[in-house]
C-alpha cells in the first residue's frame, strides 16, 4: 500500500511538472505573433472581423486563428461548424450550425501555466442554424476563456506549432506559426454594444452545388432590427 502511494504521489508530480513546464524545451520561441490552424485561411485582424458594424468577411474554410503581443494582448478568430447543433443535424445535412467568433483583450500567463483570455467589451459572435427558430442572429460575445495549458513545438514541416488546451484539457487545433509580427486589429474597446443581437431575415450562406460542403457557404447580407418579436415577424413572411 505504502508503494502503490508512493508511485501515485510520483505519477501525480510528474504531470504537474509537465504541464507547468515553460521551459525552452516545451516553447521553443515566444508566444507573441499570429498563429492559425490548417489551412491557415483564418487570420485575425481587419480581414476576418468589422467590429464597427459586427460583421465578418468569411473565409474559405473553417478554422481558428490567435495572435499575442508581448505587452498583454490578444485577438482571437475562429469559424467552425457543428454537426449537433439541431436535433434534425444527425439525418439532415443541412442542419449543420455554423458559428464565427471574434474577441480581443488581454491576457494572463498564470503561475500553474494556464491561460486566461480577458476579452474587451466589444467581442461578437455569428451563429447560423438553418432548422433553429433564428436561423441566423449576432450577438455580443466576451466571456472569460480559461486555457488550462499551451506549449510551443517545433514542427520538421511547418515550423513552430503551439498548442492550447481547453479549461478541460481538450485540445485546440494545432496552430502555425504565421507571422512573427501580431496581426490585430487596435488593442482597445473599438465598440460600445449593447447586448441587443442582431438577427438575420435571409439565409447568409449558400451550399456547393455539386458536394453540398458546409465549408463553401459564404455571407449575403445581415439585417439589424430592434426587437426579436419584430424579427421573427418578419422573417416569417418572408419564407
Amino acid at each position: 500500500m505504502f508503494f502503490a502511494s508512493l508511485a501515485s504521489f510520483f505519477l501525480l508530480a510528474s504531470s504537474a511538472l509537465a504541464q507547468g513546464d515553460l521551459s525552452s524545451g516545451h516553447n521553443l520561441t515566444g508566444l507573441a505573433g499570429t498563429w492559425s490552424s490548417g489551412s491557415r485561411k483564418v487570420v485575425t485582424g481587419a480581414g476576418f472581423a468589422n467590429p464597427n458594424n459586427r460583421t465578418f468577411t468569411y473565409p474559405p474554410t473553417a478554422g481558428v486563428s490567435y495572435t499575442f503581443t508581448d505587452s498583454g494582448f490578444f485577438e482571437s478568430a475562429r469559424y467552425r461548424f457543428n454537426g449537433n447543433g439541431s436535433t434534425q443535424s444527425a439525418t439532415d445535412p443541412h442542419c449543420i450550425t455554423g458559428i464565427m467568433v471574434w474577441i480581443h483583450g488581454t491576457y494572463t500567463l498564470n503561475d500553474n501555466s494556464s491561460m486566461t483570455l480577458n476579452p474587451f467589451p466589444d467581442g461578437y459572435q455569428q451563429v447560423q442554424d438553418p432548422c433553429a427558430a433564428e436561423t441566423n442572429f449576432i450577438e455580443q460575445y466576451n466571456d472569460t476563456e480559461l486555457y488550462a495549458s499551451w506549449q510551443i513545438f517545433q514542427d520538421q514541416n511547418d515550423g513552430y506549432k503551439l498548442h492550447l488546451f481547453n479549461f478541460d484539457g481538450s485540445p485546440v487545433a494545432p496552430l502555425f506559426q504565421v507571422s512573427t509580427t501580431p496581426n490585430m486589429l487596435p488593442t482597445q474597446n473599438l465598440r460600445n454594444d449593447t447586448s441587443s443581437p442582431q438577427f438575420v431575415t435571409q439565409a447568409l450562406f449558400k451550399t456547393d452545388a455539386k458536394t453540398g460542403d458546409a465549408a463553401t457557404w459564404s455571407p449575403r447580407g445581415v439585417v439589424s432590427v430592434a426587437s426579436a418579436l419584430a424579427t421573427v415577424a418578419i422573417a416569417t413572411l418572408l419564407l
